[in-house]
């Protein structure tokens, strides 16, 4: 099977079965805003339907940019795109950066050919910019059509957004590629596939590339076993003409997200934090030289890695990972040497809770670095329950709005609300209710 084609496949898993059709999804009421559009019969236009969502944190009077989560390709996983915006984890980045955040779901019927809109310029660059427009009007935001945008995609999701990283290098601040990139010209397995130049500008724009050590990298007879050499093609031509770019494998996992989000999303902070323009309207500010780290390329088998300072590093170019900062540095190694990022911040405290009877519901942000797992109900200063009670996910560390293959929670999406039901008709109670991130560290 070509290259490509194991790029852009999706595993099929029973989660997929179980997502609803692309008419039912989570209310976009504000702070959310939804627009949809038809297919086209018209050349290079989308010929799939499509609809944009997208979270604006409230109260928020100008958005600096647009942090977008990409899904993947397959049926299944242009359903999981519904919900991309209703993430709190993601929430909680896009809240730190005056951002809003925005998940496009393309709904791409089983067995089509996904790179029919992973591929930006077969209409869905267009249609993308189409709707941040539209829904700059329905917010009241007009400036989401023209800030800069931070690039989240897996699978063809990663093909699509490294492709708006070429065709639109002044406009992205940093993408994260997760098991997907695309195709230049000087890759000689392209194939039949329309390739991308790659402009001198894009070099600019931080790019990681990320994976799973079974998609090719340690296992090389698995079903994607051809996402590592794509990987490695794209990232030696950008890297190797002194592009900003790195790569990130995961240890645990095959196509599947994983952990990734525990290094994607402070890699993305770290990132939006140097290049968000001072100003909106103004330009990109470029990444800071003196700040980044270099560690060598790790290669399946190879020796542990260890990150320097770019005068330190005495290896050839397209050899080196670029890493942004010394922060990012360790919390890269500690991502690759296990998935397992570190947090002594503990998350956010949970605000207005509300009882009426014996129904509790409150409101909760999530922690920046590391999500939020479950809360845990106090009744007159002694437990008395967690919710949920037994957080699962099949694809990493258990998170309270549960996660999909492709990284986005699950529908219905989970509530903040508990039943006690052992509370005495007629008694006074004091309830408490505490915040538990990832890593197991508690709220106030």
């Amino acid at each position: 099977m070509h290259r490509l084609t194991l790029l852009l496949l999706v595993v099929a898993t029973s989660l997929f079965a179980q997502q609803p059709p692309y008419d039912v999804f989570p209310e976009a009421e504000a702070p959310y805003y939804r627009v949809r559009y038809e297919a086209s019969n018209h050349p290079n236009e989308l010929v799939f339907p499509a609809n944009f969502t997208v979270w604006i944190p409230p109260g928020l009077k100008t958005v600096r940019g647009v942090i977008v989560h990409q899904h993947g390709c397959g049926e299944g996983s242009c359903k999981s795109g519904l919900t991309g915006a209703f993430d709190l984890h993601w929430q909680a980045l896009a809240r730190k950066h005056d951002c809003a955040l925005l998940s496009p779901a393309y709904e791409q019927p089983d067995k089509a050919d996904c790179q029919m809109w992973c591929d930006p310029r077969n209409g869905a660059d267009a249609a993308f910019q189409k709707g941040l427009a539209d829904l700059g009007v329905k917010s009241g935001h007009p400036e989401l059509a023209k800030v800069p945008w931070a690039l989240w995609g897996h699978s063809g999701g990663g093909h699509w957004a490294g492709g708006m990283v070429l065709l639109h290098p002044e406009r992205v601040a940093a993408a994260w590629l997760r098991s997907g990139v695309p195709i230049l010209k000087s890759d000689p397995a392209r194939g039949g596939t329309k390739a991308h130049t790659l402009p001198v500008s894009a070099l600019r724009v931080p790019m990681m590339c990320n994976l799973g050590t079974r998609e090719g990298f340690t296992d090389p007879t698995s079903r994607f076993a051809g996402v590592w050499p794509a990987n490695l093609t794209f990232f030696t031509e950008v890297r190797s003409k002194g592009g900003l770019v790195g790569v990130a494998v995961d240890p645990l996992t095959s196509h599947e997200c994983g952990n990734q989000r525990y290094l994607a999303i402070p890699w993305l902070d770290a990132c939006l934090r140097a290049r968000l323009p001072l100003e909106v309207g103004g330009p990109l500010r470029s990444m800071s030289a003196e700040d980044s780290r270099i560690a060598p390329l790790p290669l399946p088998g190879g020796d542990p890695v260890v990150p320097v300072s770019s005068a330190q590093f005495k290896g050839a170019q397209e050899n080196s990972v670029w890493l942004p900062n010394s922060a990012i540095a360790v919390a890269w190694l500690q991502y690759v040497g296990g998935s397992t990022v570190s947090d002594v911040t503990p998350p956010p405290a949970p605000t207005n809770l509300r009882v009426a009877g014996n129904e509790l519901t409150w409101d909760a942000v999530a922690d920046p670095e590391s999500g939020l797992a479950h809360f845990i109900i106090e009744r007159d200063a002694k437990v008395l329950a967690t919710v949920p009670e037994n957080g699962k996910n099949p694809f990493g560390r258990p998170v309270f709005q549960n996660l999909l293959y492709s990284d986005t929670p699950t529908q219905p999406l989970v509530r903040m609300q508990f039943t006690d039901a052992t509370a005495v008709a007629g008694e006074a109670h004091q309830y408490r209710v505490m915040a538990v991130n990832t890593v197991g560290l508690r709220s106030e």
